[in-house]
C-alpha cells in the first residue's frame, strides 16, 4: 500500500510539474508575442536551466537577436546547441545557418564581418552539414533546402548532385521556394537528374509564384527563349518585370532589351533607358541584390547563399543578349543617339567609359570616337588612339582598326608613341583609371 501511495504521489508531482512548465511556456510565449521580452526571458531562463528544449531554443533566439538582452552570439550558440542536442529541429537548423554563414542577424553585412572574424563562432561547413542533416531528417524543409545547397556546391561534404536533388525535392515538395528554384536549376542544367526544361519550368513557376526574384528572372528567360514552354514574350516580360522590381540586375537589363526592341510590350526607348540605367548602375550587383531582397527571419539567405545562387543563375540559365556591361554600353548608345532621352554626349561618354572599363570592345571603340570628335569629352587624339587601339585587340571591331589608322594620320610620331604606351598601361591595369 505504501509503495502504491508513493507511486501515486510521484505521478501527481510529475503531472503538476508538467502543467506548471506548460503554463510558464504559454505565459512566456504570450509575453514574447507582445514584445515583452524581459518577462519572456524571466520565465524561459529557469525552464532552460532545467533542460526544457523549447525554452533553450527560445533563449537562443533572444540572444541571437538581442531581444530583452544584450546581443550575444556565443550565448545564443550555447542555448541553440543544448536544444539541438535534445533533437529540437529548429535549433539544429539555426545552428546549421550559424556554422554555414556565420550569423542569424537581418543585418547581413554586419553578420558577415562579425562572424568571419569571430573566434567564438567560426564558419564551419562540416558542422553546418551535421546540424542541417539532423534537422532535415526530421522533415524541416528549410534545413532540407540548405542541405541541398551544401551538396550541390560541395561545402562540408563531397559535391554530390544526386543527393542535392534528393534534399531539394523533399523541401520543394513542402513548398520551400528556395528549394523549388534550385531544383529548377538542377533540371535545367541536367545536374543529378536528366536535363528536362519542362520540369525546370514547373519548379521555377512554383517558386516565382511565391515571389522568389531569382525564379521570376529565370522563368522570364525560359519564356523568352522558348525553353520548356512555347516562346511567349508577353509572359517573359511579366516575369522579368516582377524580378526587376525586386532589384535583380539581369532582369532589369532584359527589360531594357524588351522595351528597346518592342518584344512583349510596346517599343519605348524612354522606359528602356530607365531599366538599362538601373541595371548599369549596379556596379556591385551581388551586394545590391543581397541588400534589396527581403530576408525572412530564421530563413536568412545570407551572403554566401546569394552569391551561389546568383552565380548559378548567371552561368546556367542566363541567355539574354545583354549582360550588365551591355546595359552600360546600350545606355551610352541611347544617350548618344537621343533615343528615349534628350541627346546628351557627356552622359553617353560616362556610360561608354563604364562599359569600356569592363573590357567591352564596342564601348571602347565608341569612347575613342568621342575623344576623336570632342563629343561629351575634350577632344584628345592620344586618348582616342588609345581606346581605338585597345578595341582593335579582339579582332572583332574593324571600325576600331580603321578609326585608329585614320586618326594616326592626324597625329605626330610622338603622340602615337604616347598613345601606344597609354594603351599598354591601360591593359595592364585591366582598363581601369586609363584616363
Amino acid at each position: 500500500m505504501r509503495n502504491l501511495i508513493k507511486t501515486l504521489l510521484v505521478v501527481l508531482l510529475l503531472s503538476v510539474n508538467h502543467a506548471a512548465i506548460a503554463g510558464d511556456l504559454e505565459d512566456s510565449d504570450a509575453a514574447a508575442k507582445k514584445g515583452d521580452y524581459a518577462t519572456a526571458l524571466r520565465l524561459w531562463e529557469p525552464l532552460a536551466e532545467q533542460g526544457n528544449a523549447e525554452a533553450q531554443y527560445n533563449l537562443g533566439v533572444l540572444y541571437a537577436y538581442g531581444k530583452g538582452v544584450v546581443q550575444d552570439y556565443k550565448t545564443a550558440v550555447k542555448w541553440f546547441t543544448l536544444a539541438a542536442e535534445q533533437g529540437d529541429a529548429k535549433a539544429q537548423y539555426n545552428l546549421g545557418l550559424i556554422y554555414s554563414y556565420g550569423g542569424l542577424t537581418r543585418d547581413i553585412i554586419t553578420a558577415v564581418r562579425k562572424y568571419l572574424n569571430d573566434e567564438d563562432v567560426t564558419q564551419d561547413y562540416t558542422a553546418a552539414v551535421k546540424w542541417f542533416t539532423l534537422a532535415a531528417e526530421q522533415g524541416n524543409a528549410k534545413a532540407q533546402s540548405e542541405l541541398g545547397e551544401m551538396y550541390a556546391y560541395g561545402q562540408g561534404v563531397a559535391q554530390d548532385y544526386k543527393t542535392a536533388v534528393k534534399w531539394y525535392t523533399l523541401a520543394a515538395e513542402q513548398g520551400n521556394a528556395s528549394a523549388q528554384y534550385n531544383l529548377g536549376v538542377m533540371y535545367h542544367k541536367g545536374q543529378g537528374v536528366a536535363q528536362d526544361y519542362k520540369t525546370a519550368v514547373k519548379w521555377f513557376t512554383l517558386a516565382a509564384e511565391q515571389g522568389d526574384a531569382f525564379a521570376q528572372s529565370s522563368l522570364g528567360v525560359m519564356y523568352y527563349g522558348g525553353q520548356g514552354v512555347a516562346q511567349d514574350y508577353k509572359t517573359a516580360f511579366k516575369w522579368f518585370t516582377l524580378a526587376a522590381e525586386q532589384g535583380v540586375a539581369s532582369a532589369q537589363s532584359s527589360l531594357g532589351v524588351m522595351y528597346y526592341v518592342g518584344q512583349g510590350v510596346a517599343q519605348d526607348y524612354k522606359t528602356a533607358v530607365k531599366w538599362y540605367t538601373l541595371a548599369a548602375e549596379q556596379g556591385d550587383a551581388i551586394a545590391k541584390e543581397i541588400l534589396r531582397i527581403e530576408a525572412i527571419e530564421f530563413d536568412l539567405r545570407e551572403r554566401n547563399l546569394f552569391i551561389r545562387r546568383l552565380k548559378a543563375e548567371r552561368e546556367s540559365i542566363e541567355r539574354e543578349k545583354w549582360t550588365l556591361e551591355d546595359a552600360r554600353y546600350k545606355t551610352g548608345v541611347m544617350y548618344a543617339e537621343g533615343k528615349g532621352v534628350v541627346q546628351d554626349y557627356k552622359t553617353a561618354a560616362k556610360w561608354f567609359t563604364l562599359a569600356a572599363e569592363q573590357g567591352i570592345s564596342k564601348a571602347q571603340s565608341k569612347l575613342g570616337a568621342m575623344y576623336a570628335d570632342g563629343r561629351g569629352v575634350a577632344q584628345d587624339f592620344v586618348k582616342a588612339h588609345m581606346w581605338f587601339n585597345i578595341a582593335a585587340i579582339d579582332g572583332r571591331s574593324e571600325d576600331a582598326v580603321s578609326s585608329r589608322d585614320k586618326i594616326s594620320k592626324e597625329m605626330t610620331p610622338a603622340q602615337i608613341e604616347k598613345a601606344q604606351e597609354a594603351a599598354n598601361r591601360c591593359i595592364k591595369q585591366n582598363f581601369k583609371n586609363c584616363d
